[in-house]
């Protein structure tokens, strides 16, 4: 008889290896864990230093957008040390003079808002009476919405100046801030040039993501001021028409929440809409109602277009989402640069996708000619 066959063991290597599919599906999700622990990481690295980070990033996002500002008064002959001070001197006293509006309008007006908030509570059982709510129920629903206006007047329109005296660490924020912006505004040449040498990419690279990364904010931001300026002018106006009480204040407060995207524009119209019930009656508030839609939907949708412009290049949708993730993630700092960076890293990613199809092969595949 003859013997079993014998077997090449280096035939064997083959059988049982994994196919080169599977083994790219395996490289790439261990690829995607170490981006994930390394995000993770990054942001709780980040959240324990959020006292110095924070402030730092502010000033970073200020200074990307006062800086051709500094740079215009260097380019006529201004030191740039001088024109960052000068800046952040205009900066301060457009800072101050805004809060001064906001508090000084609510606190002469806080009076006789809440007087008109308790007719305004009265009205609203007489209507409960009408529709055939039984009147102890009717009254018991009066009482729980006095508490609730009273209690959202005191956090609406109180709550600002008590906030700015309870926070501990408002003057080391705005300390950090400022002294870190004085510094970015002074040497953001420098401080550029120097992080661009030092990303580990080519330096035409490493400028093209810089000028695209600024260019996002600055467009981002520019936009973001015209829609709130049209914003402020068409809430400020009905509120004039109105009758409606700090009818400044409102404007101001509809100016400023519309650089928090999305959630400003429902916080200011909580606030409008509160302060016309109570200083104008309900009458008032129906039509401001009107007006907020109006201002942030129909009309906005007609603006925003023309103020934005290629400033993002990405659409509405997109922007919503990575507004919101960015919000759940990063907390105000992701809400607010969500958008902008993402539209920084498109175009980016443009910009070399471009770059690679010019220098590799030409159309449709076919490989360039080699050279000579």
């Amino acid at each position: 008889m003859e013997g079993p066959d014998r077997i090449d063991v280096s035939e064997l290597r083959g059988v049982f290896a994994a196919p080169g599919w599977l083994r790219d599906i395996g490289f790439s999700a261990w690829l995607l864990v170490g981006v994930t622990l390394f995000l993770v990481g990054a942001v709780w690295l980040l959240s324990l230093t959020e006292t110095i980070v924070v402030p730092v990033i502010a000033a970073g996002v200020i200074a990307s957008v006062a800086s051709p500002l500094v740079g215009w008064l260097a380019r006529h002959r201004v030191p740039r040390l001088a024109g960052a001070v000068l800046v952040l001197l205009g900066l301060v006293g457009v800072g101050a003079g805004v809060v001064y509006i906001v508090l000084a309008g609510i606190t002469s007006e806080l009076d006789g808002i809440g007087g008109h908030l308790e007719d305004a509570t009265s009205e609203i059982e007489g209507w409960l009476s009408d529709l055939g709510v039984d009147s102890g129920t009717a009254k018991d629903a009066g009482e729980d919405a006095s508490s609730s206006s009273t209690d959202a007047v005191s956090a609406l329109l109180g709550g600002l100046g008590a906030a700015l005296k309870s926070l501990s660490g408002l003057v080391f924020f705005l300390a950090m801030t400022l002294l870190s912006l004085i510094f970015l505004l002074a040497d953001g040449p420098k401080i550029r040039a120097w992080v661009e040498n030092h990303m580990g990419v080519p330096l035409p690279v490493a400028r093209m993501v810089g000028n695209r990364t600024l260019e996002s904010l600055r467009g981002y931001f520019l936009g973001v001021t015209l829609v709130a300026a049209f914003n402020a002018a068409v809430v400020g106006i009905g509120a004039w028409v109105l009758g409606v009480p700090l009818a400044g204040t409102i404007t101001v407060v509809t100016f400023l929440a519309a650089y928090i995207p999305y959630l400003g524009a429902w916080t200011a119209g909580a606030f409008s809409v509160l302060i016309a019930l109570g200083g104008a009656g309900t009458d008032a508030a129906a039509g401001m109602i009107v007006i907020q839609l109006l201002a942030n939907s129909v009309l906005q949708q007609l603006v925003q277009p023309l103020a934005m412009g290629a400033a993002l290049g990405i659409h509405p949708l997109a922007v919503l989402i990575v507004t919101i993730a960015g919000g759940a993630l990063f907390g105000a700092v992701g809400l607010i640069l969500s958008a902008p960076l993402v539209a920084a890293a498109v175009r980016i990613s443009a910009d070399l996708s471009r770059a690679r199809s010019e220098e590799g092969p030409g159309e449709e595949g076919v490989p360039a000619p080699a050279p000579g």
